[in-house]
């Protein structure tokens, strides 16, 4: 259900030398990324040489204020509380998934006890490489395979999609104002952009849709695919339609282009929900519009592999799904204007969430199934 998000401190990154793969060019601006480990866990447990982590990330890198910066927030926690190096590797397309992969695989300065494959846009890559090299342990974010070297974790992101959804179909039919933005009394129409249309990014929409309609029989729910991760323009100028045509509440599944979205949101005076991250924290100069985001807790897997991996309990060839029940994804309200939500909504949508929980109500996957 909707809480309140601790989020784990970090540690500040610095350089750290002597590392013998060539990573040059998989940071956004053609450098290498490279941080170091924390102090141990609060245990103690500071023993031993460092557990070695190669993160490779999805395209669209660092910086996307959403599901690769969780992930990074995650790395970074796991060396807080565990004795572990780890180093960034930032494809600038999928071709360059392998490469990474293939690089962390066979470092031998350091040597790396683990890989990290974020995005669901890794799994041919990852296929290809992880059979070669049976002994490193590889994790998958947001997808799964079924080799016996890789942990895969996903998510039930139509679980917390449904959150949001009843949140705009609720709130598109009724007037009301927070900061710079108010609803459209002469629609009753709310959006949902997506990055590229994948299946996975289907289970986003065909959640929000289930939920709006769920609470609002007669909503117009407008949709669109930017066909891009990280163009922003590109979200602002779908979102721009939908305003147009009475959308007042806009959510996005987009990476970096959702930026776009929020900022379309903010600029045209109506309300964004974001997605992955806590983005009315991480999007500060929009959060006026921002009511919530429907956060993944991508960096909480993070941190559970690293930790399984570190203690021997690595789970390679098993899948960890993680949705409402398992609190692996959840509403976050707004930061800026969240409290200014009515509270009917936010009783129904704890309670329509509760009936998920419960096993009484099963959120559809795709809106071919609405």
């Amino acid at each position: 259900m909707p809480r309140s998000y601790d989020r784990r401190s970090v540690i500040k990154g610095i350089a750290v030398s002597g590392l013998g793969v060539s990573l040059a060019g998989c940071s956004g601006d053609g450098t290498e990324t490279t941080e170091p480990s924390g102090n141990g866990d609060e245990n103690g447990d500071t023993g031993g040489e460092p557990h070695q982590v190669g993160m490779v990330y999805s395209t669209g890198g660092l910086g996307d204020n959403s599901f690769n910066d969780m992930a990074h927030q995650g790395i970074q926690a796991a060396a807080e509380q565990y004795n572990v190096e780890f180093q960034n590797a930032e494809p600038e397309s999928p071709s360059e998934f392998s490469t990474f992969q293939r690089q962390f695989a066979t470092s031998s300065n350091p040597e790396y006890d683990q890989i990290f494959a974020i995005g669901l846009s890794q799994k041919s890559a990852l296929q290809e490489v992880a059979p070669d090299f049976p002994d490193m342990k590889f994790t998958f974010i947001d997808a799964t395979t079924e080799l016996d070297n890789v942990a895969n974790y996903v998510f039930k992101e139509h679980e917390g999609s449904f959150q949001a959804g009843i949140l705009a179909g609720m709130l598109t039919s009724k007037e009301f104002s927070a900061g710079p933005s108010q609803t459209n009394t002469d629609a009753n129409t709310i959006g949902f952009v997506g990055g590229k249309e994948t299946n996975l990014i289907k289970k986003f929409e065909a959640g929000y849709r289930f939920g709006a309609q769920r609470v609002n029989e007669d909503v117009e729910i407008r949709s669109a695919y930017a066909g891009a991760w990280s163009e922003p323009s590109t979200g602002q100028s779908i979102a721009n339609s939908m305003i147009d045509n009475g959308a007042d509440v806009l959510y996005h599944a987009a990476g970096g282009t959702g930026v776009g979205v929020l900022q379309a949101a903010y600029e045209r005076g109506v309300f964004g929900i974001g997605v992955d991250a806590r983005q009315s924290e991480t999007l500060t100069e929009y959060n006026g519009a921002i009511l919530g985001s429907m956060v993944k807790q991508v960096d909480e897997a993070v941190v559970e592999s690293v930790g399984k991996a570190i203690d021997g309990e690595f789970n390679g060839g098993e899948t960890t799904t993680l949705g409402l029940a398992e609190e692996g994804v959840a509403m976050l309200y707004g930061t800026e204007i969240g409290d200014q939500i009515p509270q009917e909504i936010k009783d129904e949508i704890e309670a329509q969430s509760q009936t998920v929980v419960d096993g009484d109500l099963t959120v559809p996957s795709h809106p071919d199934d609405i």
